[in-house]
């Protein structure tokens, strides 16, 4: 070893080139097809003009977007294999938040494995220039690329990959034999004038080897349908080539779901229907303490029994008129018709737009959703006047802000609005820019129904977060009879985890509804 190291310059040169070559690239030689110039030509003139081409084992689709597919897009079989060896010894993480859930390598960018490193050099390479030719851009040099597992009840829903300097995006597929079955579709949606996606037309099956691309544009909505195998591994390679981005037209702003004022109905509707123990006002007192402190609460047997057991099975058993809400980048989930509503379920409705229900919530949280409910200017007033011996501290232009202050909440009326719901398998909501940017002080409410034998992989839950990070802030479960209650801020953002096939795996196919309510002071 020690006549080793004298050797010095000498023996660190002949280190590195021996570190180099454990490092080499193994050549990553593509398809003859896109080596062939006549076909470029062809497909960057298809392109040009958004017309079909199909020619061996390369097929542009313009339908609903402009989509290229290749066939055997590496010459080398043993090559592959390699790669794909080389793939599944990675560290895989596992992805999970509102819009996905599956696994995911490490960057790729500066992996050393001979097959990644030549398949990378290949992509970023000299496909890259074959695909700025057909598309008439110059693509940067960026190398953005990873490797990713789907494995059962794994899914990407729908979004459109709009991002900064992403132009095209990209997926290898090295998967064993695959049928549409199994899920793991790549799904191509349609939009409507507004840019949302309505529907989808077209679903993709991977097949090893095969590379499918397409232009990131304002209506290039897609989605990984859901894994539905057990046993097999949807193993793909993807990223982007980035450009210049296409023009985003002005994002679609919906339309906000109505506010109404509460209904004019007395508490006699609260002696009829909730349990009675919340209708103590000691106990009141209880729950408003526990909720100041952490801004949520779950009330447990909140209904009565019998009047919980008799909307359960109206709503199981009832021919209420379901609509599926979307659009599918925002939300997927059914909401009654409410003048399809049996008596009992819409009596429920009521109860929670009641006036009566209104201040039971003010008492609940401490929040002014009822004039009887005491404003806190009206407490730090009483403070004021104990600590002053009851003598006037204020300044003429204070008392002007109290007086202008009280007269604003005397004028704003505590609003609602409000869904009945129903979750089954492919239910879920998505965070999206529009909710964020419309976010405001609120009270949320749930009150599930027929989630007895439901469990928390199955999704359904609702999960809370802070408004552009990752972290989780809070996640409430549906429980039969369960009334949850959060008050969150203008930075806090709500989703309902996808439900998955694990829900219906054993032919139950199971659902739950719930009340969803929204109360604004």
């Amino acid at each position: 070893m020690s006549s080793k190291r004298r050797q010095g310059n000498t023996d660190d040169k002949k280190k590195k080139k021996k570190k180099k070559k454990t490092t080499c690239e193994e050549t990553a030689d593509l398809s003859s097809v896109v080596r062939d110039e006549q076909v470029k030509s062809a497909v960057k003139e298809a392109w040009s003009r958004r017309t079909h081409y199909n020619h061996g084992d390369v097929e542009l689709d313009c339908y609903p977007f402009p989509h290229c597919i290749i066939k055997n897009f590496i010459s080398s079989e043993t090559f592959l294999e390699n790669l794909q060896r080389e793939l599944l010894e990675l560290n895989f993480h596992e992805k999970s938040n509102d819009l996905y859930k599956f696994k995911q390598s490490d960057d790729l960018r500066k992996r050393e494995e001979p097959h990644i490193t030549g398949m990378r050099s290949a992509l970023f390479g000299p496909f890259r220039s074959w695909l700025g030719e057909v598309l008439g851009v110059e693509l940067e040099p960026t190398v953005d690329i990873s490797c990713a597992r789907y494995e059962y009840t794994d899914v990407l829903l729908c979004h459109d990959d709009e991002l900064e300097g992403r132009r095209v995006a990209f997926i290898l597929y090295l998967v064993p034999p695959w049928q549409s079955s199994d899920g793991g579709t790549l799904d191509l949606y349609t939009t409507n004038s507004d840019f949302q996606p309505q529907s989808t037309v077209k679903s993709l099956v991977p097949s090893w080897n095969t590379l499918v691309l397409f232009e990131v544009s304002p209506v290039s909505f897609h989605q990984v349908s859901e894994v539905l195998s057990q046993d097999k591994c949807r193993l793909s390679l993807s990223g982007w080539f980035h450009g210049p981005s296409l023009e985003r037209p002005p994002r679609h702003i919906e339309p906000p779901i109505p506010r109404s004022p509460h209904l004019p109905r007395d508490e006699t509707l609260l002696l009829e229907w909730v349990n009675p123990v919340y209708l103590d006002i000691s106990y009141q007192e209880q729950i408003q303490e526990e909720f100041e402190d952490s801004s949520e609460i779950q009330l447990k047997d909140f209904l009565k029994e019998e009047k919980f057991r008799e909307v359960s099975e109206a709503l199981r058993l009832a021919q209420i008129q379901w609509m599926r809400r979307g659009p599918a980048n925002k939300r997927c989930y059914e909401v009654a018709s409410l003048d399809t509503l049996p008596q009992c379920v819409s009596a429920c409705w009521e109860l929670l737009c009641s006036e009566a229900f209104f201040l039971l919530l003010s008492n609940f949280t401490g929040l002014q959703l009822h004039y009887l409910c005491p404003a806190d200017d009206d407490e730090n007033e009483d403070e004021e006047k104990e600590q002053g011996n009851g003598e006037a501290t204020m300044s003429s232009t204070d008392s002007a802000a109290v007086a202008n202050k009280s007269r604003d909440s005397e004028l704003s009326t505590p609003k609602c609005c409000g869904e009945l719901r129903r979750w089954s398998h492919g239910s879920y909501t998505l965070l999206h820019d529009g909710e964020a940017a419309q976010a405001e002080y609120a009270l949320d409410l749930v009150l599930p129904f027929g989630c007895a034998d439901w469990q928390s992989e199955f999704g359904g839950f609702t999960c809370y977060v802070a408004n552009e990070e990752d972290e989780e802030l809070l996640t409430v479960y549906p429980e039969d009879n369960s009334l949850a209650l959060v008050y969150r801020d203008k930075e806090t953002l709500k989703f309902v985890k996808h439900v998955n096939h694990k829900s219906s795996s054993d032919s139950a196919g199971r659902a739950f509804h719930d009340f969803s309510f929204v109360y604004y002071e």
